[in-house]
């Protein structure tokens, strides 16, 4: 059973629901310890005084802003005085469309469980779930975890309440002031194009997209443990623009409708038939 992160209340109208809040997702990530090469032992970070060349122990740790090109100071104290007012309840503000929100705004998914298994807890946690579902919405709220407070969306997932928190609109950058030029496409190679996706269109399952690098990097670990020899494989061609876009396209709904990798360019085909 996970820990949970975070217990309080999920405010709607005058329905309180006692929660708890648990991470939907798990870190399956290699994670390496830093050695000295020459003892094996582990390498400590610690934090020195760039002018004294000495150690600082936290207590002697002060907060430096950069404004105008001078250092603003800031005690914690003062950082405290900023901090959100600590709440233990989950305010749903509106609810709105899924198709509505744009998944650049989405951070960090939790799960949302009742807290407790009295009659009264559960009754209302499912009265929410089945409301949901019907409306087909999704709650946007507000709540503090430790010292920050997030911006959050609530949704239905297989039953239970999931909830992820956003980032505020200000934080995701326009798309403006990145240049892209060049010359719309034709109508011909842009129906060439979508036939490529028809063709490649399936439904959605999870499970057929593996870590590739995590199963790599778990080979070579093992490897290690053995005493065998790791080599690494060759450096792949960085790919250049296709010098015909329509032949490129071509060949790609092609290799889909084909079965092959939809990159095998034709004189890797031609290579392959004369082998056979």
């Amino acid at each position: 059973m996970p820990r949970a992160l975070w217990s309080g209340s999920l405010s709607f109208g005058l329905v309180n629901v006692p929660v708890q809040l648990f991470s939907a997702v798990r870190d399956l990530d290699f994670h390496f310890h830093q050695l000295h090469e020459k003892d094996k032992a582990r390498i400590e970070q610690r934090r020195f005084c760039s002018e004294e060349d000495v150690e600082v122990a936290w207590e002697e740790i002060a907060h430096g802003y950069d404004l105008d090109g001078k250092q603003v100071i800031v005690t914690d104290a003062e950082l405290g005085s900023v901090q959100p007012r600590k709440t233990r309840t989950i305010d749903i503000e509106s609810f709105v469309e899924h198709a509505e929100l744009d998944p650049i705004y989405f951070d960090h998914p939790y799960l949302l469980a009742p807290a407790g298994d009295s009659e009264g807890t559960l009754r209302a946690y499912h009265l929410l779930v089945a409301t949901m579902e019907r409306s087909d919405r999704v709650a946007l709220g507000r709540f503090v975890m430790r010292t920050k407070e997030y911006l959050a969306a609530i949704r239905v997932r297989d039953g239970a309440l999931a909830l992820t928190t956003m980032r505020f609109h200000d934080e995701v950058r326009p798309t403006k002031p990145i240049p892209t030029g060049g010359k719309k496409p034709t109508k011909q190679q842009v129906d060439q194009a979508v036939a490529v996706i028809e063709e490649l269109s399936t439904d959605w399952d999870p499970a057929r997209y593996e870590d590739c690098y995590r199963e790599r990097l778990s080979r070579v670990i093992e490897d290690k443990r053995k005493r065998r020899k790791i080599e690494a494989p060759e450096a792949e061609k960085e790919p250049k623009p296709a010098p015909d876009l329509m032949a490129a396209l071509k060949r790609s709904l092609e290799n889909a409708r084909a079965g092959r990798d939809i990159r095998t360019p034709v004189q890797d085909e031609d290579k392959e038939k004369a082998k056979a």
